[in-house]
């Protein structure tokens, strides 16, 4: 068994998912029976993993969806929301991500826009994009105070926030009647 010594220094390289995987072998009676290789293969995908799962928590806390908890996989296919099944499964693919195009989306009030727009957030995140989720009228009003370079001034959080070509911004978007320039 390790001692405490070894687990601090551990933690001082920042290998948290090990430690606690050493934690949990220590615990175990079947992590005795397993060859030196085997524990060790044990603990760097345990460390892989938890890296991951940081990485991904973050992006999301970062996105700022309105709905977090909206994924793919929950997705309400019935009939009057005339879903496009193929598309939905091509755009949660991420390949528009990845390629830097655009998607909006459109539909009647309540049908579920802002949901689907987070849920393609939340996998893009997932798969390792930044995201940011921004309803479209501070949007548009984002876009009429730009300046020139590539920045973006957000009266939500800090003062600039820098957008990199790689992010994904979701925004939600609606009109009633007729849409009009504003001054």
């Amino acid at each position: 068994m390790l001692n405490e010594h070894t687990l601090d220094q551990l933690r001082s390289l920042r290998l948290d998912g090990m430690v606690r995987a050493i934690e949990e072998q220590a615990t175990s009676t079947a992590a005795a029976g397993l060859s030196f290789d085997d524990r060790l293969t044990l603990l760097v995908q345990r460390e892989v993993a938890w890296r991951d799962d940081r990485r991904v928590a973050r992006l999301l806390k970062a996105a700022k969806l309105k709905v977090a908890s909206a994924c793919i996989e929950d997705i309400n296919w019935r009939a009057s929301r005339s879903l496009d099944r193929a598309l939905v499964v091509a755009l949660a693919g991420g390949d528009w991500l990845r390629h830097a195009r655009n998607v909006l989306i459109t539909g009647a009030t309540g049908s579920g826009k802002t949901w689907l727009a987070c849920a393609l957030a939340h996998q893009g995140a997932r798969s390792g994009f930044s995201v940011l989720y921004v309803r479209a009228t501070r949007l548009f009003d984002g876009w009429r105070n730009w300046p020139s370079s590539i920045c973006w001034s957000s009266t939500t959080s800090r003062s600039r926030r820098s957008v990199q070509p790689s992010a994904t911004i979701c925004w939600s978007c609606w009109t009633t009647g007729s849409a009009r320039a504003r001054p």
